[in-house]
């Protein structure tokens, strides 16, 4: 098929808009917007997707031939890698949280924390937190009780101390070998975790010491934290080996699979669990990632409905039309993850529905797979922390007993990370020499045979 004569359509983008407008009106009327599950709602715009026409130049497909296109998207080799390592990385999560290693983290830190850098301390015990664990949201409940009863001892606004943990939980968010946003955004674009942590380290490193500087010279009270805070150096192996084997470059997979087995030699060990019971804690960690799994399925599905009905072409021509240079398109990525990531408040979701676009965004300007998937990663996370009826501000507000709206003005962390993000984007630095390695070459030989295949199952289904 001549994709050079497919014209794009805007009524291609008429499934996403259905999604988006049915997720915002929910949450308008019920004034919580986790109301309509986001399975839910992709469901909803696969079964539009299903009832529009093809773009003009494309083949008109059956019913039967359009499921078979959606079940194409959505079993995408590179995507449902993705979703093994989701499930993997729960796992791994599962286990380390009932071995202890979360609580070791955590009171490690705190047992060491000066009684005058209690802000900034608190800020660094949530990035260390939240780049060991892969999650915002498990770092905000588990680091929260302690930062509001530090608040109480200071004087310190509530408000601001939530800002100081929620800016230390999105620092892993983007950061972590093994947080579902650095894993999307890293797979989706073919590059190492090692790639995507140099360039996002490298770029947030200004505003990590900023903000440690502006928390240390906020005047509070001196306070020791006279709690007992018992913690075990073992307990935190898992995560050391997690960490150093990602970045000696080793491949995401087996290194979940280190984690997990550590993890549980641990536990046994220390009779945290047996080796039957452990199966338990594993499938645990695995079932608080099944619905991102299957949510990132259906949005792959979806996708390329899409594709096929025009919509993303007519992105394509929108933006080709307005984007003459590379810095446009990198700015163009950056805003179209952070604007689906307002609209879900999910970044993860909004990074693996940009994904596909990003892509042909990239290869067009040549640009390198490394720098797009850390724009992907950076402009989704410090948004989210930024969105008050987002989960973040949400359980941060309601555990010190503010508004989420009052904890916004103080997440400084995420608006020194804005700032930083701009300026990579603007300074082009750190700089990625595009090569036919780096840049997408590959990616659209792999397209280019994946498209043969389609066409081939297309006809044998005809047939």
């Amino acid at each position: 098929m001549d994709k050079a004569k497919i014209k794009g359509s805007f009524m291609g983008l008429m499934p996403l808009a259905v999604f988006l407008i049915l997720y915002a009106a929910t949450g308008i009327i019920t004034g919580k917007f986790d109301s309509m599950p986001l399975l839910v709602g992709m469901i909803l715009a696969s079964i539009v997707s299903f009832a529009l026409p093809a773009a003009k130049g494309e083949k008109k497909l059956s019913f039967e031939q359009k499921v078979l296109k959606f079940c194409q998207g959505g079993g995408e080799q590179t995507l449902i890698m993705m979703v093994v390592i989701f499930i993997l990385a729960g796992a791994f999560q599962g286990v380390a949280s009932k071995m202890g290693a979360v609580s070791s983290v955590t009171n490690l830190g705190l047992s060491v924390l000066p009684s005058k850098m209690v802000l900034p301390g608190i800020f660094l015990i949530g990035c260390l937190l939240s780049f060991a664990m892969g999650t915002s949201m498990g770092t905000i409940a588990a680091l929260m009780p302690v930062a509001v009863d530090v608040a109480a001892k200071t004087g310190v606004n509530p408000a601001l101390m939530a800002g100081v943990v929620v800016g230390g939980a999105m620092f892993g968010d983007n950061n972590s070998f093994i947080s579902a946003t650095a894993i999307a955004s890293a797979q989706t674009q073919g590059v190492t975790q090692r790639e995507k942590f140099k360039l996002n380290i490298m770029t947030y490193a200004p505003a990590l010491l900023i903000n440690v500087i502006l928390l240390a010279l906020y005047p509070i009270k001196d306070v020791a934290i006279n709690s007992t805070h018992s913690y075990n150096l073992v307990n935190i192996i898992p995560y050391v080996l997690v960490i150093i084997l990602s970045l000696v470059g080793m491949n995401v997979m087996p290194v979940m699979l280190v984690g997990v087995f550590s993890g549980v030699c641990i536990g046994v060990f220390h009779g945290d669990f047996g080796w039957i019971s452990s199966m338990k804690y594993i499938q645990q960690g695995m079932a608080g990632m099944e619905d991102m799994s299957m949510i990132a399925i259906f949005v792959g599905g979806l996708v390329e409905i899409m594709k096929y009905l025009g919509g993303i072409q007519w992105l394509m021509d929108t933006l080709g039309r307005r984007t003459k240079t590379r810095t446009g398109a990198e700015l163009s990525i950056g805003m179209l993850v952070t604007l689906l990531c307002v609209a879900t408040t999910n970044n993860t979701i909004a990074i693996i529905t940009v994904a596909p676009l990003a892509t042909s965004i990239g290869r067009k300007f040549h640009l390198a797979r490394a720098r797009v998937a850390t724009l992907l990663s950076m402009f989704a996370t410090h948004v989210q922390g930024l969105i008050p009826y987002a989960g973040q501000l949400l359980v941060a507000g309601g555990m010190a007993k503010v508004s989420p709206v009052a904890v916004m003005p103080w997440v400084w962390y995420c608006y020194l990370t804005l700032i930083c993000s701009l300026l990579f984007v603007f300074l082009g630095i750190p700089k990625v020499k595009v090569t036919e390695e780096s840049g997408y070459d590959h990616f659209q030989e792999e397209e280019m045979n994946a498209e043969r295949v389609s066409e081939l199952e297309e006809k044998e289904v005809a047939n």
